[in-house]
C-alpha cells in the first residue's frame, strides 16, 4: 500500500490524482446491487491511505487505424505493448536507450500484418459446404436464413457486410519462450485464425462424421472450431529421455484456447520454440459452460508445490476453474474437480479475469487472488488452502463507474488492479488483507488531467508497474463529438523516481532488462535534473559495499552512461538525417582544361566558408566553438573535465564487470577441461589480461589462474586470423588485431574472435556475440545463451 500523503511529481505535467477510499463488501453469494452512480469528489478529500501522482509521457504513439476486438492492449514481460488493430497487430518495444540523450520516451515500432486471405473453417468437403450454404440461404423458414446469412462464422467474406479482417485477441507468453529467450505472441484474428507470431499455418483438427445438411450440426461443426479466447501458461519443466537413457530437464509452455462450443484445447510447446515441430502434445478439456467469453491460467503455490488450472467466465455470469492435468511435469499438482467461483446465472458477462498470486499476511501461507470485470463491477474471490482444505470468499466491488468496464489490467507485483470505462475514468484498486480475506481501497484517477479531454478504449500495465498504456480517442468539446477519431497510444507514469529507484535497489530480479519501465523512470528523471540523486548514489554504494553483485555495478554504469548523455551537447539536427554537404555535379572538362579546373577548385576551396553546406544552427555553433577560448574558457573547461572523469568512471566499471565475467569464463574453463586441451576459447590471452594489471589483485582470480596453467602444462592454444593465419594476442577485451592489420570483433560472452560476417548485438548496441556452432560444446552454448554482461539486455 502506498504512503500517506502527496507527493512531487517527477514531471511538469504532473497532476495530482483525486482519491477516494471505499472497503469492499464481505463475502456474498447474491447478485451485485444496481450500480449507483459514483459520487464526484469536487468536495470529498483524498484517502489518509494513499495518494497516487500521474504524469504523461511523451511521444504519443498514433495508430493508423482504430483498435478491434476486447481488451486490445496487452504489455509483455519484456517491455513490447501490441495493439490489435483491424489491419495489423502494432508492436511498440520500449527501450531504456543508454544513447539516447533526450529525456522522451524510446520505441521501436513494428506491426504484424492481418492475413489478406480470408479463413474458410473446415466443417466438410468444399462441394458439400457450399451446396449447405446455398440451401441454408435460400430457405423458407426465417430462423434458419436469417441466422445463417447474419453470422459472420459461416459467411467471413461478408458480401455486402463490413469485412472481417483484423485481430480480436492477443496474448504473450512467458518469457523466454523463443530462441532469444523472449516472449511469443499469439494472435487471433476476426475471421478465427490462431497464429503464434509469423506462423499463419492454423492448428485444425479433422471434422466429424454427421449429416451436413441439419442446420444444428452446421452450426455446431462451426462453433467447435470457432476460438474465443487464448492464453499462455507459466513456464514448465519436463524431463526428456536421452538416447543413451539419460535424463534432462526441457522447458514448455503450454496455450489454451476456449471455443464456442465450450470445449478448451490445450497445445503444449517444448522451448525454445522453433515452429510448428515444437508442438509435443495437444489436449482436449470439455469445460461444461455455455457461451464462453474469457479464458485465463489460474496458477497456485503451496508448500513449494504448485497447482494449476483453467478460470473460464460466460457470457451469462458463471464463472469456474476447471483442473488440467500436467503429466510428466515437475513440481505441479491437480485439482480433484472443478471449483465453482461463482454460479448465478445473472446475465452479467465476464469480461476479463485476472489471476494474481499474493502472500496473506495474516494467515502466513501464498493465497490466489482472482478479478473479474462483470459489466460496471469488479468480482474478486480469495482462494487459499489451510488444514481445511481449500477456502474460497468472493465477493463484488460496487460503485466503481457509471459506465462498463472496457479493460482491465493488474500489477502481478503487489496485487494492484485498474479498471477504466469509455468516458476517460480509470479506476485503480488496491487489495487490503483482513483476518479472514480482503477488502479494497479504490481511487480515481482523472485521465483528462493528464491527458486532456479523452475516451478510453484498453489500457494495460508495465510488467513492474510503473507504466500505464491507455488507447485513446478525442473527447468531446464544448459538448459536441469529435468529427474525426484519431487512436493513440500513451504512457502515463504511475510511480514516482523515488519509488523506481526503491524498488531497484531492492529488487529479486537482479536484472535490468526485466525492469525497463522503472530504469526508464529513472533515465528521465536524471535526463532532466542532469545529475544523479545524492541519496542514491550513497545507498548504491553501500549496496556495492555490502553485497558486491554484479548487478548493482551494472546499474551504476547505467546511471553513469545516462549522466553522461545528459551532460552532452544536443546534435542540431537529427541523427537519422542524411547531410547535403556537397552537391553532385556532372562536370565535363574542356579539352586541355584540367588545369584551370583544378586552379578553379583550390580557388572556391579557399573562399568557401566553414560552415558552408550545413544548417544555420551548426555555423552559430561552430562559431561559438571558435571563441569559446577567448570568451567562455572558464564555463567550458569545468564541463570537459567533468565528462573526462565521467568517461574515466564508467571505463572503470566497464573494466570491472569485464573481469568478473573473465573469471566466470575462466571457472567454465577449468571445470570442463579435464586434460590439456584446445577449447577454442583464449584461456591462456584472457589469463594474462587479467594479470597484466598489477593493481588487480583478487586472490580468488590468481588462484583459479594458477590452476588452469597447471592444467594447461605450458600450451598457449593462440588464434588463428583466418586471413592470413597470423597469431591474434589478445590485447583488448573489444577486438583482435594480427600483425597483417586485420581486424576483427571480439565475442564479450566467451571472448573468442568472431571471425565472420554474421555476428549477434544485444539490444542496446552495446556488445557483440559470435554465434553458436554444431562443433562447440554445450558449456560453451549455455555461456552464448548469456545476457549482455553491461547491460542484461538479450543478443539477436
Amino acid at each position: 500500500m502506498r504512503g500517506a500523503g502527496p507527493r512531487r511529481g517527477v514531471g511538469k505535467m504532473a497532476a495530482a490524482v483525486v482519491a477516494e477510499a471505499t472497503a469492499a463488501a464481505g463475502p456474498s453469494s447474491s447478485p451485485p446491487p444496481e450500480a449507483p452512480e459514483p459520487a464526484e469528489e469536487a468536495s470529498g478529500a483524498p484517502s489518509a491511505g494513499f495518494r497516487l501522482t500521474a504524469a504523461r509521457r511523451e511521444p504519443a504513439v498514433r495508430l493508423q487505424h482504430g483498435v478491434s476486438g476486447l481488451e486490445p492492449l496487452a504489455w509483455s514481460e519484456d517491455h513490447r505493448v501490441s495493439v490489435s488493430t483491424p489491419r495489423s497487430i502494432a508492436v511498440l518495444e520500449q527501450l531504456s536507450d543508454i544513447h539516447a540523450a533526450g529525456a522522451d520516451l524510446v520505441i521501436h515500432r513494428t506491426a504484424v500484418p492481418a492475413p489478406a486471405a480470408t479463413c474458410h473453417l473446415r466443417v466438410g468437403s468444399k462441394r458439400e459446404v457450399a451446396e449447405c450454404k446455398e440451401l441454408f440461404a435460400s430457405s423458407k423458414d426465417p430462423t434458419i436464413s436469417q441466422t445463417f446469412m447474419l453470422d459472420r462464422v459461416f459467411n467471413p467474406e461478408g458480401k455486402l457486410l463490413p469485412s472481417m479482417r483484423g485481430f480480436k485477441y492477443s496474448s504473450w507468453s512467458p518469457l523466454g519462450c523463443d530462441a532469444n529467450g523472449r516472449c511469443l505472441l499469439a494472435a487471433l484474428t476476426m475471421d478465427n485464425r490462431l497464429t503464434i507470431h509469423a506462423n499463419l499455418n492454423r492448428l485444425q483438427g479433422s471434422p466429424p462424421r454427421a449429416d451436413l445438411r441439419d442446420f444444428a450440426e452446421f452450426q455446431r461443426r462451426h462453433s467447435m472450431q470457432t476460438p474465443v479466447r487464448m492464453e499462455w501458461s507459466g513456464i514448465c519443466t519436463t524431463q526428456q529421455v536421452k538416447h543413451n537413457h539419460e535424463c534432462r530437464d526441457v522447458g514448455s509452455v503450454l496455450l489454451a484456447v476456449v471455443f464456442e462450443n465450450g470445449h478448451i484445447a490445450i497445445w503444449q510447446f517444448q522451448l525454445p520454440f522453433l515452429g510448428q515441430e515444437s508442438i509435443t502434445s495437444c489436449s482436449t478439456i470439455e469445460s461444461g459452460i455455455g457461451s464462453p467469453s474469457v479464458l485465463s491460467w489460474w496458477e497456485y503455490e503451496h508448500s513449494n508445490r504448485k497447482m494449476s488450472g483453467l478460470i473460464v467466465g460466460s457470457r451469462f455470469g458463471p464463472v469456474k476453474i476447471l483442473p488440467v492435468n500436467l503429466k510428466a511435469v515437475k513440481g505441479y499438482f491437480t485439482l480433484r474437480q472443478p471449483v465453482v467461483l461463482w454460479q448465478e446465472m445473472d446475465q452479467l458477462p465476464v469480461h476479463s479475469i485476472r489471476s494474481i498470486p499474493l502472500y496473506h499476511p495474516y494467515q502466513k501461507c501464498s493465497c490466489s487472488l482472482v478479478v473479474a470485470a462483470r459489466g460496471c463491477y469488479v468480482f474478486w474471490c480469495l482462494l487459499l488452502i489451510s488444514k481445511a482444505g481449500l477456502n474460497v470468499h468472493n465477493s463484488h466491488v460496487t460503485g466503481l463507474h457509471s459506465l462498463p468496464i472496457v479493460s482491465m489490467t493488474a500489477d502481478k507485483q503487489n496485487g494492484t488492479v485498474y479498471t477504466c470505462s469509455v468516458d476517460g475514468k480509470v479506476r485503480q484498486l488496491i487489495p487490503i488483507f483482513t483476518d479472514v480475506a480482503l477488502k479494497f481501497e479504490h481511487q480515481l484517477i482523472r485521465l483528462s488531467e493528464v491527458l486532456g479531454s479523452v475516451r478510453t478504449h484498453g489500457i494495460a500495465v508495465s510488467p513492474c508497474g510503473a507504466y500505464l498504456a491507455v488507447v485513446t480517442t478525442e473527447g468531446m468539446a464544448n459538448g459536441l463529438h469529435p468529427i474525426a477519431k484519431n487512436y493513440q497510444v500513451q504512457f502515463v507514469t504511475l510511480k514516482t523516481f523515488e519509488e523506481a529507484a526503491a524498488q531497484l535497489l531492492e529488487s529479486s530480479v537482479q536484472n535490468l532488462f526485466r525492469q525497463v519501465d522503472l530504469t526508464d523512470l529513472v533515465r528521465w528523471k536524471i535526463l532532466q535534473d542532469k545529475h544523479i540523486p545524492r541519496f542514491l548514489q550513497e545507498a548504491l554504494d553501500k549496496k556495492i559495499e555490502s553485497f558486491g553483485s554484479t548487478y548493482f555495478w551494472r546499474f551504476k554504469l547505467f546511471l553513469l552512461r545516462i549522466l553522461y548523455q545528459s551532460l552532452q551537447k544536443a546534435p542540431s539536427e537529427a541523427l537519422w538525417r542524411p547531410t547535403h554537404e556537397d552537391a553532385k555535379v556532372l562536370v565535363v572538362h574542356p579539352p586541355g582544361g584540367a588545369e584551370e579546373h583544378q586552379r578553379d577548385e583550390g580557388t572556391w576551396r579557399q573562399g568557401r566558408k566553414p560552415g558552408a553546406g550545413r544548417g544555420a544552427a551548426e555555423v552559430e555553433d561552430s562559431a561559438d566553438d571558435s571563441l569559446a577560448p577567448s570568451s567562455d574558457l572558464g564555463g567550458r573547461e569545468p564541463m570537459e573535465e567533468k565528462l573526462l572523469e565521467l568517461q574515466a568512471q564508467i571505463e572503470a566499471v566497464e573494466t570491472r564487470l569485464t573481469r568478473e565475467h573473465m573469471k566466470r569464463v575462466l571457472g567454465e574453463v577449468y571445470l570442463h577441461t579435464w586434460i590439456t586441451e584446445n577449447t577454442s576459447i583464449p584461456t591462456r590471452g584472457v589469463c594474462d589480461f587479467l594479470m597484466a594489471d598489477e593493481s588487480y589483485d583478487d586472490r580468488t582470480a590468481r588462484v583459479l589462474i594458477g590452476h588452469i596453467l597447471k592444467k594447461m602444462n605450458k600450451q598457449t592454444f593462440p588464434e588463428h586470423c583466418s586471413l592470413c593465419k597470423e597469431i591474434l594476442p589478445f590485447t583488448d577485451r573489444k577486438q583482435a588485431v594480427c600483425s597483417n592489420g586485420h581486424l576483427w570483433h571480439r565475442c564479450f560472452l566467451t571472448y573468442q574472435s568472431c571471425q565472420s560476417l554474421v555476428y549477434r548485438r544485444c539490444l542496446l548496441r552495446d556488445s557483440i556475440a559470435r554465434h553458436p556452432t554444431p562443433e562447440d560444446p554445450d558449456w560453451i552454448k549455455r555461456l552464448l545463451q548469456g545476457p549482455c554482461t553491461f547491460c542484461d539486455s538479450p543478443v539477436f
